[in-house]
């Protein structure tokens, strides 16, 4: 059982609520971002824009910007008083502005799932600040400590409570810095931002304006117009309708599935969908449902709260119109990391509490990442904060340490920023992001790709530590270019890379460590078709004498999207048959899941971007390095005679073989010798 609010009123309703936040374990894989003032998105069939949920900043305003210092602040609440000192929290600290004039976050508060993420997932170290934005603080206050602690009961854990503080102060009467931050980083779309229907009819003085929440994403390919629609009843929804062609379709919750309700619709040839929850009853995220979610549908959904004007009107026989508009609001999420500094939450895509984690759980990867930049290490600085765009890319000559061959071990310390401080300067889609050295433009080893990264959708925090230890030996010289760059066509991306070199004398035994001291170049990749596997020969090769040890190391990620969402959203393995033998294979079994990229923000993946980062992906996620694959095959080789290595990949056990749009596989591939 759940208590909620109604739309008109502080009353609260006890009703049984039953929501999939979280069903998105399948749906059609399809690639979406945020991009200026449109929604792009890319799907199997259609390519087609929405408006944007981008967040707005004025451009020559004044105020805080992300990465600002948190001033300490001191607020009332239900338990007494919550007190920011810089430092004192030795954890992050999310705020959320509630406000009963959100959809979005009433579905989310009304979510048994969502909250339940709340209580189950948040991190050990964050601390969150429950505001709100309107004159009922008290009772909104006491409304969302309520909804949380009876999370907390169900699922045993109520140590989570004393990290939840809860003020009955209105926004507006805080008198810190908080509601300065909220306004200035305002914003207009889908998680913030006051998306609402208005309904007009004649002999009406006033237009009737209702709070909605648009229907999931990834499985609805329409968008609401900027023009007015006729609305005509179509009882549940759940049968065809003639009568609603051309006209938004007023369907009531129940009875069958909100996909059925938008799919019977569509077939009716309705303009759109807008199903009105039933009495007590809270807006729920509509969203599909198993093999549902396999099956694009073609026009826009909402759902809202049943408005008895309306309905009444309706009955009558009169005439009603509706117009879709999205009100600017103040922020409904801000952050303070770990270190103190002010920091933006990110697109929600959902309304559930998971957003909430996964920034915390950033926040953490990020505050271990910095304590391990603090260990002793020879550190080369490459880039710093310098610019990524076009054909050229970044690129810098830098004189390389004495001894290079002592090192045994190498760490790229990269990270990718924007060319503003807050998310609206960033890059949209996402795009590779490739490291080529050259230290002598006459060795074999000239240009090979020392590392890979992914941008993030118009997200600009990530940082990486990623070891290429093995690929020391490429670094053949005492000087040598460095070159990153990505698609020419993107836009700019400011780029930092430092090289961290370190020695490790002895292992924990007591055994010498093995250095590097030759690396092969295998296979790369290429239009992943009927014709992959016809490019790639045997390649035969002997170990010298005095090798101690012999390694496979490849980078591999699968890119594009034929009829089977191969190479990005699609399981690809990936072998390499030493002496006809031993066949060493890296499967990509995450791509195309719900949630397999969101389960490696710990990892450092950029959670809350403005796209589908979710997803699993071919060997990559957004917002994250690539990790080379590293395996040992000393005991498959022979020390004395020659031997073969060839590689295949392959799409559900059998040669790709798409009939259209055909996907690539990106791969730098080497055998390193270790002595």
């Amino acid at each position: 059982m759940a208590l909620l609010r109604s739309k008109s009123s502080l009353l609260w309703f006890l009703v049984v609520v039953t929501v999939h936040v979280s069903a998105a374990e399948q749906r059609p894989m399809r690639r979406m971002t945020l991009a200026e003032d449109d929604v792009v998105w890319e799907s199997k069939r259609n390519t087609f824009s929405l408006r944007s949920s981008k967040t707005t900043h004025r451009a020559n305003a004044v105020g805080p910007e992300p990465g600002d210092v948190a001033a300490a602040f001191r607020v009332p609440t239900l338990d007494g008083e919550f007190i920011y000192q810089p430092g004192n929290l030795k954890g992050s600290l999310v705020i959320h502005a509630f406000t009963n004039k959100s959809g979005f976050l009433e579905c989310m508060w009304s979510s048994e799932s969502s909250l339940s993420s709340l209580v189950q997932d948040l991190p050990d170290s964050t601390h969150v600040l429950f505001l709100s934005q309107d004159d009922s603080a008290v009772s909104d206050a006491l409304w969302m400590q309520e909804q949380v602690q009876r999370a907390a009961v169900t699922h045993s854990k109520k140590e989570v409570l004393s990290r939840l503080h809860f003020s009955p102060v209105p926004l507006f009467a805080l008198g810190n810095w908080i509601p300065s931050v909220l306004y200035y980083w305002s914003c207009i779309g889908h998680n913030c931002g006051f998306s609402q229907a208005v309904f007009t009819s004649k002999g009406w003085k006033m237009p009737v304006i209702i709070k909605r929440l648009d229907a999931r994403y990834d499985w609805l390919m329409g968008h609401w117009d900027h023009k007015s629609y006729q609305l005509i009843d179509a009882g549940d929804g759940c049968n065809a309708s003639p009568s609603v062609s051309g006209a938004v379709a007023w369907v009531s919750e129940g009875n069958c599935s909100f996909f059925t309700k938008v799919q019977s619709m569509a077939k009716s040839n309705a303009s759109g969908v807008l199903v009105y929850a039933l009495a007590g009853n809270p807006i729920q995220d509509m969203n599909c449902v198993g093999s549902e979610c396999y099956t694009p549908l073609g026009i826009p959904a909402a759902m809202v709260h049943l408005e008895p004007s309306v309905a009444q009107a309706l009955r009558s026989g009169q005439m009603v119109n509706v117009s879709f508009q999205t009100t600017p609001s103040p922020n409904f999420f801000i952050s303070v990391d770990r270190e103190g500094a002010l920091a933006e939450m990110g697109c929600f895509l959902y309304p559930t509490f998971s957003f909430f984690n996964w920034q915390a759980q950033w926040f953490d990867f990020y505050a271990d990442l910095w304590t391990k930049l603090q260990s002793p290490a020879k550190v080369v600085s490459v880039f710093d904060k310098v610019q990524m765009q076009g054909d050229k890319g970044a690129v810098a000559t830098v004189d390389l340490p004495l001894g290079l061959l002592d090192f045994n071990t190498l760490e790229l310390d990269a990270s990718l920023s924007c060319p503003g401080r807050g998310d609206w300067s960033c890059a949209p889609w996402d795009h590779t992001v490739q490291l080529f050295v050259c230290c002598d433009h006459l060795s074999p080893y000239c240009n090979m790709e020392l590392g890979r990264w992914i941008t993030a959708f118009h997200r600009g925090t990530g940082r990486w530590l990623t070891d290429v230890s093995p690929l020391i030996p490429l670094l053949d010289s005492n000087k040598c270019t460095f070159t990153m760059k990505t698609v020419p066509w993107a836009k700019p991306w400011i780029v930092s890379l430092n090289l961290r070199f370190n020695l490790r004398n002895q292992t924990g035994n007591g055994v010498d460590e093995l250095h590097p001291f030759r690396v092969t170049s295998l296979y790369n990749g290429g239009t992943f078709d009927k014709n992959y596997n016809k490019q790639f020969h045997p390649i035969k090769f002997s170990v010298p004498t005095s090798t101690k040890k012999v390694e496979l190391y490849a980078v591999i990620t699968g890119h594009g999207s034929d009829e089977y969402g191969c190479g990005e959203f699609c399981v690809t393995s990936h072998h390499f048959l030493i002496n006809s033998a031993y066949n060493n294979t890296l499967t990509f079994d995450t791509a195309g899941t719900a949630l397999g990229c969101a389960m490696r923000v710990k990892e450092g993946a950029v959670p809350n971007e403005y796209g589908t980062w979710l997803y699993g992906r071919g060997g990559w996620c957004d917002g994250l390095q690539v990790d080379p694959w590293r395996t040992d095959i000393t005991k498959q080789l022979s020390s004395v005679d020659s031997n073969t290595i060839i590689y295949f990949g392959l799409f559900d056990g059998q040669d790709p073989n798409p009939s259209r749009e055909p996907g690539c596989i990106t791969m730098s591939s080497f055998l390193v010798f270790y002595k």
